[in-house]
């Protein structure tokens, strides 16, 4: 037996434990969890500074530094989210259909863990205790496995959370990490059957792809984020020029940032001399088709063909022009990769055009792509924003981290 699959056999004995803990006593453990982090942040910021330091010196682009950096507002701001998750209602144990058959059979459908979850993510290390909190609270063992650039922050943080775990009065196997970061381990974890019930992969595109085409387990894909955000003709182009903003340099890095801009032509002009001073404030480098260099000149490079499906993760923009919003529909559905898609317009009729016709996890009218996010939609903390259609779709909060379990009551009937 390898080290995981030792590793799976606790997490898979710890999950019957937690699936029937209840309410109260996982809002306590969330609760030391909390408290935990709070107490001993010093331990999490001190073994965050040497990943960054070690990602400095190995290269790593700012805008990835930023994903990976803690400080005490950010270990704040993941404290509190793990209260917000402890205070959100317990899906385990909701009965959402009860029936009495001719027969006189009663069959109800109740809510249940999914069992065992294993996430494999990059650098960011927020994502350890956000994954653990809601995985907790609707009842799932987790099994995490993070990035090596971040391999010091998860390993402090996962330690911590354990020994909460435990003055809790719930297994330490609740909640693990994979302390090797290659990538044996990372095909292991995917090869994991008969422990893992369900694997979320949470990162760039190659990540997310590898794992889908790999995994022998079922997968989750969520995060791709090649968003777009399309300017109609009847855009008010003040608002349009700040949602741009907003969408591409708020925080470049993350999944919900635009990557690609779709102008329509006989607004083009008006909107670039509004925005054009907003995105020079970032340096944002623009990758145009021909009609918008024709309007940017030097200001941006030519877009090759890969641009259309790039999620750059950083300061940069794909720019295009189009003659209407139908085009935008196709060019969006065509190179998108169903995460979060935004329209600005004041027209009505448009809006509920693209709301219909866009394929997407979320489809903005007039706002940035940026809210597609657990606390922003008012689930908690997210383990993923899902991009597939099957079992759940956006972000991913409690609800979509249970099944089903049919209970049936008899009086001795037999078929």
């Amino acid at each position: 037996m390898t080290d995981l699959q030792k590793q799976g056999a606790a997490a898979k004995a710890a999950s019957y434990t937690l699936s029937t803990a209840g309410t109260a006593k996982k809002n306590a453990a969330l609760e030391a969890i909390a408290k935990m982090l709070t107490e001993r942040q010093e331990e999490w910021l001190a073994a965050n500074a040497a990943d960054v330091a070690a990602a400095k010196e190995a290269g790593m682009r700012p805008a990835m530094l930023d994903r990976l950096m803690l400080n005490a507002e950010r270990i704040a701001g993941i404290v509190d989210g793990v209260r917000q998750v402890a205070a959100l209602p317990d899906p385990i144990g909701k009965v959402d259909k009860m029936e009495t058959r001719p027969n006189g059979l009663i069959i109800g459908r109740r809510r249940v863990p999914l069992g065992v979850i294993a996430i494999i993510f990059e650098a960011r290390p927020n994502v350890t205790v956000d994954a653990a909190a809601l995985c907790l609270k609707s009842g799932n063992v987790c099994i995490l496995r993070g990035g090596k650039e971040a391999i010091r922050s998860n390993r402090c943080v996962t330690e911590l959370m354990r020994q909460a775990l435990e003055q809790a009065g719930l297994p330490a196997d609740c909640i693990s990490l994979v302390q090797d970061t290659s990538h044996d381990t990372a095909n292991e974890l995917m090869h994991l059957d008969g422990y893992v019930d369900v694997l979320i992969p949470r990162g760039g595109a190659g990540l997310i792809r590898a794992v889908a085409k790999e995994a022998s387990v079922p997968v989750i894909r969520t995060g791709e984020g090649v968003c777009h955000v399309y300017v109609d003709d009847e855009a008010d182009l003040d608002m349009a020029a700040k949602i741009l903003y907003n969408a591409k340099c708020s925080r470049p890095s993350v999944c919900n940032a635009a990557e690609c801009v779709l102008v329509h032509r006989d607004v083009a002009a008006d909107f670039w001399k509004l925005a054009l001073p907003m995105l020079d404030e970032k340096g944002v480098e623009l990758r145009a088709d021909q009609e918008a260099l024709a309007l940017l000149g030097t200001r941006a490079l030519p877009a090759a063909e890969s641009d259309w499906d790039a999620e750059y993760d950083d300061y940069i923009l794909a720019v295009r022009t189009v003659g209407g919003m139908e085009e935008a529909i196709d060019f969006i559905n065509a190179h998108g990769t169903q995460h979060s898609e935004a329209i600005i317009t004041k027209n009505y009729f448009k809006a509920q055009r693209f709301l219909d016709a866009v394929d997407a996890a979320a489809v903005y009218v007039n706002a940035s792509t940026r809210f597609t996010d657990g606390g922003e939609f008012g689930l908690g903390a997210e383990i993923g924003i899902s991009t597939q259609k099957m079992h759940a779709r956006g972000p991913m909060g409690l609800e979509e981290l249970t099944s089903c379990k049919y209970v049936i009551y008899g009086e001795g009937q037999v078929r």
